[in-house]
């Protein structure tokens, strides 16, 4: 039995533009555009041509992009003709594919957002329909506020719905502006609705106001709707849009959706989402959510020894999916929690061989768990852990020894008068017979210390040369003036591989000194520099 298809429409652009924090730039869209074309999504949203000069500009150009790229903006305002509004105007000369149009179908918001009546905004909707077909635009019309207007007045809710089909919309998109729909509601308003337009015309536009926007999507679809709007990590103004990163493997990879529907992501496409992810979280400069769903760093993380026992076994004990599938990886976390079972997964994962009989491995565990017990946290310093796991098991080369460190805080007046804050940082490194003394200065101490200790390593200088520091986080672990700290920090070479070390001193210079060391060794290690 063949099976239907389902369209899906990112919003990212546009919705996801609106999230608190978030400023795209020319280049970031043009850039995301390409890599939502390159995942299959079905339809683009760009943005609002004439709202801004980055949405001008954008619109104002060729893109190259299989997928269909599509304008937003209102219909026509009342009072006004087609012929005499600016904004539909710029929608209508924009280089745009397809046209989605946003008009209110809550008779609420009718009478007091637009102060007009409901007739005259029936007709802007039947004007701009008409409009952007005759300019050979595929077109769309968001239904917005049309859950919370279908529950006040059902009738003109979908009349609103009805006259953008009637005069040729390709999708009518019932949208749940406010976020506040509960999936049986959704599901049974849907369902209605396509009895008056057929199913392969509705799309679902949902907002997660109530942590349930993917469910509403999926509810929709349950319902009959065959398009989905949503975002990439679910961005958008308040508590986000309906997240496609989360959408897109569920409608692939879970049965009752994967044996009626298919999507325009390949299974092999499907092994981009994680990265995809991750990009877009790099670009916006934010940390990616370890938690979410699929491709979270945590998604297929396991902590418990008993679950990883499983886990070795067979997968499938404490997963639903398999991992690669989205690109991402199983991780059996080293813990304090875990056991043997956990050491040898990821002893093998990372490359070192080891019985499981060894008695070393024993020792590792013990190790593992006394030094998490003051503080350290190797589940999230896989970099570190692997540093122990060789120091015990194997050996590491003796590349370097730091000799001796100073870090000094100054708070001057500069040449124009203001007050700075400067830190130096001085570190004297023996390699081999040889001394090397070696100073930065930074704009706090950690990062002239990093500087200082990256800055002359003689003959290891060059493994070293594009290492960076991409982030740094402190932990202070009990209170009161002796706390102890613990510092992490993820590091990125010229291959844009990460890393992740750890430190954990009373003392946060130190604590940051151990991270450090650790990640340049590491980088050593990694790049095979001879001892």
């Amino acid at each position: 039995m063949p099976r239907e298809r389902l369209y899906l429409f990112d919003t990212t652009l546009r919705d996801g533009a609106q999230t608190n924090g978030v400023d795209f730039t020319l280049h970031d869209k043009l850039a995301i555009a390409a890599m939502l074309d390159g995942l299959g999504i079905d339809y683009i949203e760009g943005g609002y041509p004439g709202a801004n000069p980055t949405d001008s500009q954008l619109f104002s150009e060729e893109r190259k992009l299989a997928a269909t790229f599509t304008a937003f903006g209102m219909t026509r305002r009342p009072g006004r003709s087609t012929s005499n509004d600016p904004g539909l105007a710029a929608l209508l000369e924009a280089k745009a594919d397809a046209i989605c149009f946003v008009a209110k179908t809550w008779d609420y918001h009718v009478r007091v957002a637009l102060e007009t009546t409901e007739d005259e905004n029936l007709a802007s909707i039947r004007d701009s329909v008409r409009a952007a077909k005759a300019k050979g635009r595929e077109v769309l019309l968001d239904c917005e506020h049309f859950f919370d207007g279908y529950k006040a007045n059902p009738k003109y809710a979908l009349a609103c719905a009805k006259t953008a089909y009637d005069e040729g919309a390709r999708w009518v998109v019932l949208c749940d502006t406010n976020g506040g729909a509960l999936p049986h509601e959704v599901e049974a308003i849907v369902g209605e609705v396509v009895k008056h337009i057929p199913g392969d015309h509705v799309g679902i536009h949902a907002h997660n106001d109530t942590e349930q926007a993917v469910a509403n999507s999926l509810a929709a679809v349950r319902a009959g709707a065959r398009q989905i709007q949503g975002t990439l990590n679910g961005l958008g103004e308040r508590c986000g849009n309906a997240n496609l990163v989360s959408i897109i493997p569920t409608l692939k990879l879970k049965p009752d959706y994967a044996e009626r529907f298919e999507i325009g992501v390949s299974d092999e496409k499907l092994k981009g989402l994680t990265h995809a992810s991750r990009t877009l979280d790099e670009m916006l400069n934010r940390a990616p959510n370890r938690h979410a769903p699929y491709v979270g760093e945590s998604a297929f993380a396991t902590k418990a020894g008993i679950h990883a026992s499983a886990i070795l076994k067979d997968p499938a004990t404490y997963e639903h999916v398999e991992p690669e599938t989205v690109g991402n990886r199983r991780k059996l976390m080293v813990s304090d929690q875990g056991g043997k079972s956990n050491i040898l997964a990821e002893l093998e994962r990372i490359g070192i061989k080891a019985d499981k009989d060894d008695p070393r491995i024993g020792r590792l565990l013990d190790e593992v768990k006394s030094r998490e017990a003051i503080g350290y946290a190797y589940e999230a310093a896989e970099a570190s852990f692997e540093l122990l796991a060789r120091r015990i098991l194997g050996s590491v080369p003796d590349f370097f020894s730091v000799e001796q460190f100073d870090v000094n805080v100054e708070h001057r007046i500069n040449a124009v008068g203001e007050h700075v804050a400067v830190s130096m940082a001085v570190v004297k490194v023996k390699i081999g017979g040889e001394t090397l003394i070696s100073a930065g200065e930074g704009n706090g101490p950690v990062n002239a210390l990093d500087l200082a200790l990256r800055k002359d390593l003689g003959k290891y200088q060059r493994y070293i040369e594009k290492l960076e520091l991409t982030d740094y986080r402190v932990r202070i672990l009990n209170g009161g003036t002796e706390a102890v700290t613990r510092v992490l920090i993820e590091s990125q070479d010229e291959n844009g591989e990460r890393w992740t070390t750890v430190g954990v001193s009373p003392n946060i210079i130190d604590a940051s000194f151990q991270a450090l060391m650790d990640s340049i060794v590491y980088k050593l290690i990694k790049s095979g520099a001879p001892a």
